[in-house]
């Protein structure tokens, strides 16, 4: 196994590791990896998605956020990130599905509106496009350790409220209002999390983010804009341009990621 730098501040490329086969001490060294550096990138790799759950379940348990559709003997399903439809065709450009696919191109953190936020992302490139369609990750660490401390001690003791339908708002309203971005309660996370293994802070914030706990409607979301856009600075963002078969590993925790647009007439899984 060879880790090389992915970015001048977070990340790295790594080779020599088959992610179909992982067993308990390579992975040992990959979640070392991924405490240290929270964005891993693996090349040409050969991984289905049973190889995919079981590398995911290495990280912990499995979210599932269609769980209560499942009937007995159901297995989870892989979900795609993918304009593609059943019949082999791709979904509209006015399509909710496409204008779902645009909500994923707002800076974010995942499932920060669930009760038990994610992890980690798992993401496998299976039909990629040639021009656009990057994904972006900005290092919510880096960007927090270089902030203007006049914001960060806005930011030390706060707490943001995160809402799904929000960022679904933020695109089309008649999205926000699909019963999909309206199954939780809203939730509360401090801004600032701690890393348990090296003590490394990060922001944690996400598009989802719509209230800073104490602060009017107004100075709340001016926050939350200021702190975004403070941590997405074109120094802590590495725009990855998917292959066939890589596979990004990140840590929701410390880094944020976007889409970003392609042709929707071409296919992208």
């Amino acid at each position: 196994m060879q880790a090389k730098p992915l970015h001048p501040k977070f990340g790295v490329a790594i080779t020599g590791v088959d992610l179909a086969r992982v067993d308990e001490g390579v992975f040992g060294k990959i979640r070392s990896l991924f405490e240290a550096h929270s964005a891993l990138l693996f090349r040409n790799q050969d991984i289905d998605d049973a190889a995919h759950v079981r590398l995911a379940r290495h990280f912990g348990p499995i979210e599932d956020r269609s769980a209560e559709n499942l009937t007995g003997g159901d297995d989870f399903k892989v979900p795609q990130v993918s304009n593609v439809r059943e019949d082999g065709g791709t979904t509209g450009e006015m399509d909710l599905h496409t204008l779902n696919l645009q909500a994923n191109m707002l800076w974010h953190a995942d499932s920060t509106f669930l009760p038990t936020p994610a992890l980690t992302n798992i993401l496998i490139g299976r039909v990629v496009t040639e021009t656009g369609g990057a994904t972006e990750l900005a290092s919510s660490r880096a960007g927090w350790a270089e902030m203007d401390p006049a914001l960060k001690s806005q930011l030390e003791s706060a707490a943001l409220w995160h809402r799904y339908s929000h960022s679904r708002a933020r695109i089309s309203p008649e999205l926000a209002e699909l019963p999909m971005f309206n199954k939780w309660p809203d939730q509360l996370w401090r801004a600032v999390w701690r890393n348990p293994v090296n003590g490394a802070e990060a922001l944690y914030i996400a598009s989802h983010a719509y209230a800073v706990e104490g602060l009017d409607a107004d100075t709340g979301a001016h926050l939350i804009d200021a702190a975004l856009a403070a941590v997405t600075q074109p120094q802590f963002v590495y725009s990855h341009q998917w292959r066939p078969g890589d596979v990004l590993i990140w840590d929701q925790r410390a880094v944020l990621h976007r889409g970003t647009p392609w042709n929707y007439k071409k296919p992208r899984k």
